[in-house]
């Protein structure tokens, strides 16, 4: 249950990341459609983000160490990148039209994520 909440929360995530950057673009035409893209997207995300960022997190914690952990936002970048590419083969109408505008939302996906999991309970009772 746990991952289908967390594939809605990157779903939403990913909608206000197209809302908020012009550069980041479901081509989707009716609502239904749009649906499928942000849930696929969102799927496909959090696969990336469970099996290859702390890959490259254990690589290169001596960059994320040298620049206090700045380089994490890079990293997110290219990771949205990523994403968009593996979206791309499965012939998922989502773009990000430069590094710049995939740093933007990468950064909006974070913290809506973040700001998402506060509100939901996160299933472990006290």
């Amino acid at each position: 249950m746990s991952l289908i909440i967390r594939v809605i929360v990157n779903a939403l995530a990913l909608w206000a990341a197209v809302f908020l950057i012009n550069g980041i673009h479901v081509d989707a035409q009716d609502m239904t459609g749009q649906i499928v893209v942000y849930l696929a997207v969102g799927a496909i995300f959090g696969v990336v983000n469970a099996v290859i960022k702390p890959i490259v997190k254990t690589v290169g914690c001596l960059f994320y160490a040298l620049t206090l952990g700045l380089i994490g936002l890079v990293v997110n970048a290219l990771l949205f990148l990523l994403t968009e590419w593996i979206a791309g083969l499965f012939d998922i109408p989502f773009r990000i039209d430069t590094f710049w505008d995939a740093f933007l939302g990468a950064i909006v996906v974070a913290v809506v994520s973040f700001l998402i999991s506060i509100v939901l309970p996160d299933g472990q009772d006290d």
